[in-house]
């Protein structure tokens, strides 16, 4: 991952995330469909070969939506008792719009924090003399 940050102004990470714009430029687009990155800034040519948001988006979606979902079926389904139907009917959906949205912003916001940061995968130190 090049950082050759001197030509381009300082991006808030949170906002360029939030908003699936390039962590360098913060104008580019980060995303070329819904949840699949584009190979490269088409603003300022930053590479995203370098990106590994791994599971990280979807265990934070899961667990935070999973928390709204449930609570409102057992809610539901305390005050109502309606059919298991019922529940699929309004959970799905529910639960899709909760879910995509939320994957595609917090994918975005992890990319940007761990460009902003110059995080990278784990290497040892075998020249170190101690």
């Amino acid at each position: 991952m090049s950082h050759d940050d001197s030509m381009y102004p300082q991006v808030e990470p949170i906002r360029a995330g939030l908003a699936g714009r390039c962590p360098r430029c913060g104008r580019g687009p980060l995303f070329k469909g819904l949840l699949s990155l584009a190979p490269e800034c088409s603003a300022c040519g930053l590479d995203y070969s370098f990106i590994d948001a791994g599971d990280g988006p979807a265990v934070f979606v899961i667990l935070f939506a999973g928390i709204i979902v449930t609570g409102m079926a057992l809610w539901v389904e305390v005050t109502w008792s309606p059919p298991v139907w019922v529940h699929a009917m309004l959970w799905l959906p529910v639960t899709l719009l909760l879910c995509l949205p939320m994957l595609r912003m917090l994918k975005g916001v992890l990319i940007t924090l761990q460009y902003s940061n110059r995080a990278g995968q784990g290497r040892l130190d075998h020249d170190r003399k101690d």
